[in-house]
Parts: structure tokens; C-alpha cells; sequence
């Protein structure tokens, strides 16, 4: 598309090929000025929002070997790639909700490992990336820092590790999600009773009665879905005080950081037919990612100045 693009504007034809390594030459670079270049900056509004999620990349074979996943034979074909959100919801909605402010959000990911032994003398690789993202943007000194995000274990594990005093958000159409997937267990896909069951769990997660979701599930413990899901809201429990967040007046959504996963990564690394190299893949991340978050005139700017 790209050649094509530089013929038809310039009359330029230097074939997809070149255009790739060009690509994946300059995300190279910005990855590395991402590293380098932090400059902290004051915090645009009194709360910051900071969302985590991942969203796995297909790889070539030779990427995945020794790798294990979720393929009949155990075996991976893709690797995830994480990804950090920062952004800031002082609008309001026609209903009263916040909602994302436009041009408030930066996208920072790359395929990298969360994961440290506690004993471990410095942070993980995406740790370290969520830290400098949330020094660009003046995340830690905001007066409320707010993190929303689904139930995944790493998530929440780099939260208290990095901002322990933030505001933790169980994203609420995940948790409605967790209870419909139960409701079908239960009664079946398509069943009108499960449907009602499950509208009801959803009406007192949004009041709050964590109790009375709880009670019900109870009512279903011989599916050991409903038991998996009471031992999830009861681990989730204070992460899921929506009545009280929406008095404050937050976002109880995670769906910033879920359309950045399709707009950053999906729409370009995951078309059809498409696998890539670790080097490439984090490559063509930094660069989207640095174009979406306002910075590429930016890094031109530092590359020009030498």
C-alpha cells in the first residue's frame, strides 16, 4: 500500500520490499528514543488514567520454537504483546459518565516480559516501559491516579509494584462479561432464563450488592464455572465499588486500552496471512505507537537536531 502510495503522490516506485526495511529500520530507532528520551511533564488533568491489556502477535515458526501455548500439541503461534495507556476523562457523557477526553491518549507497548522473580533486583522489561510512559505523562503526580484494567493476574501484580497509592478499577463490562459466560454454562447459550439471571447479576454489580451476586452463584456450585467466578469477585471485591467510583466521578471502563490493542496493533500486525519477527514486530509497534501518541514530529525534531 505503500508503494503504491509513494508512485501515485510522487511517482516514486521503490517496491514494498525496501519500504519494509525502511519501516522496520526507523521503528528500530524510535524504539531506542523511547528509551532514551523520557522528559517528564506535569500532569495534564488532577486524575490520570493508566490501562494495562495484551493482545497476542502471530510470529514466524523459528520466533516460537520451545515456546508453550494454547495449540493442540502445546506448542504457541503467536507472542503477546503488552501495551500501556495513559490518558485523561474529565468529559462527561449525555448520561453524566466520564468519558475520554479527545487527543488525551498515549500508546506505549512492545512484545516484553512482565514477569520478575520478587527477589529480583530491578524491575521487568515492560515494567520499566509502564514507568517511563507514566513519567511522560506526569501519571505519578497527578492527584488521583486511577488504573483500569481486566482481571489478569500480571496486571494487577505491576500495579501495586509500581503505583501501590492508585485507585484500582475492575473494568465493569469484563466483570459483566465473566457472569453472562457463567449464566450460559448454567442454562445454555441461547436460554431466556439465563439471559434474565444474568441481567439481574449485572444490575447488582452496578449497585454494588457484591453479596447478592455471590449468593446466587452459590445457588450453582455443582458448575465449578460459578465457583470460578465467586473465587474471582471475591479476589476482585475492592476493585469493584462502582457506585462509589461513579460518585467520584471516574471511568469504570477499560475500553480506552482495548481499542488501542486494535488500533496500534491489530489493524496492521495482525492481517491476514501476516508473521513477523520479535525485532520486526517491536519495531513496526514503536513506530505506530510513537505516530498515535502525537510524538513522531517529536523524535524528528531530536534526529534532525543530531
Amino acid at each position: 500500500e505503500s508503494d503504491e502510495l509513494l508512485e501515485a503522490l510522487a511517482g516514486l516506485r521503490v517496491g514494498a520490499k525496501e519500504v519494509e526495511r525502511a519501516s522496520e529500520a526507523l521503528g528500530g530507532d524510535i524504539g531506542e528514543d523511547e528509551r532514551r528520551v523520557v522528559g517528564p511533564q506535569v500532569p495534564s488533568s488532577s486524575t490520570m488514567y493508566l490501562g494495562l491489556d495484551g493482545t497476542g502477535v502471530p510470529l514466524r515458526p523459528e520466533e516460537l520454537l520451545g515456546r508453550t501455548g494454547k495449540q493442540p500439541e502445546g506448542g504457541a503461534k503467536t507472542r503477546e504483546v503488552k501495551l500501556a495507556t495513559i490518558w485523561t476523562a474529565d468529559s462527561r457523557d449525555q448520561d453524566g459518565k466520564a468519558v475520554r477526553d479527545v487527543g488525551s491518549v498515549s500508546y506505549n507497548a512492545a512484545i516484553e516480559s512482565a514477569a520478575t522473580l520478587d527477589t529480583a533486583a530491578q524491575l521487568s522489561e515492560f515494567a520499566r516501559r509502564v514507568e517511563r510512559e507514566a513519567t511522560r505523562r506526569g501519571f505519578a503526580q497527578a492527584d488521583r491516579q486511577v488504573i483500569v484494567a481486566d482481571a489478569a493476574k500480571w496486571i494487577w501484580k505491576l500495579a501495586e509494584e509500581l503505583f501501590p497509592n492508585a485507585t484500582q478499577i475492575l473494568d465493569l463490562y469484563h466483570a459483566k462479561g465473566t457472569l453472562s459466560e457463567v449464566a450460559k454454562v448454567i442454562y445454555g447459550a441461547e436460554s431466556e432464563v439465563g439471559r434474565t439471571w444474568a441481567t439481574l447479576r449485572h444490575e447488582e454489580l452496578e449497585a454494588g450488592t457484591i453479596d447478592a451476586v455471590l449468593k446466587a452463584l452459590h445457588l450453582h456450585r455443582d458448575h465449578k464455572e460459578a465457583v470460578t467466578c465467586c473465587e474471582y469477585l471475591k479476589t476482585n471485591r475492592h476493585r469493584m465499588r462502582y457506585p462509589e467510583f461513579r460518585r467520584l466521578g471516574l471511568c469504570v471502563s477499560s475500553g480506552v486500552v482495548e481499542a488501542g490493542c486494535k488500533l496500534a496493533i491489530d489493524t496492521r500486525l495482525k492481517r491476514a496471512g501476516m508473521h513477523w519477527t520479535h525485532r520486526g514486530a517491536n519495531a513496526m509497534i514503536a513506530l505506530r505507537c510513537f505516530k498515535l501518541s502525537g510524538r513522531y514530529d517529536d523524535y524528528w525534531q531530536r534526529r534532525a537536531a543530531g
